[in-house]
């Protein structure tokens, strides 16, 4: 799939079907044709907090992620379990910029491109 309403709509069906998702907001939402933008705070089964943010843009056959932040804390938000993060401040990762704070903002792991759709399957396995 490399159109971004399309992408974005499967990212809106998949947050209703997904089976770890308790509700979620759309913070924001932008999408033409060659490019988007979503924003979403939800709240996990099991009461933890989750923020997705991501920029995204047409590719010659699949959508490119340009740029996001995925947190994922405990429902009072003052423990970080997990955040997947592509902002360029970690230039000694091996996987630049993509990187992974894990547990704190002080343990940093190297780390993967992850789309919104990449998380869910993560906290799926993970929770």
């Amino acid at each position: 799939m490399n159109d971004p309403l399309a992408y974005l709509e499967a990212i809106k069906l998949r947050l209703i079907a997904s089976p770890i998702i308790a509700e979620y907001r759309i913070v924001k939402e932008r999408a033409t044709r060659t490019d988007g933008y979503l924003r979403v705070r939800a709240t996990l089964v099991n009461g933890d907090f989750l923020e997705m943010v991501e920029a995204f843009e047409r590719g010659a056959s699949e959508i490119v992620v340009l740029d996001y932040r995925h947190q994922w804390m405990d429902a009072a938000q003052s423990r970080l379990h997990r955040r997947w993060d592509g902002a360029p401040h970690h230039p000694e990762m091996s996987q630049f910029p993509h990187h992974v704070h894990v547990e704190s903002e002080d343990n940093i792991v190297p780390g993967v491109p992850m789309s919104i759709l990449a998380v869910l399957d993560a906290l799926e396995r993970l929770t």
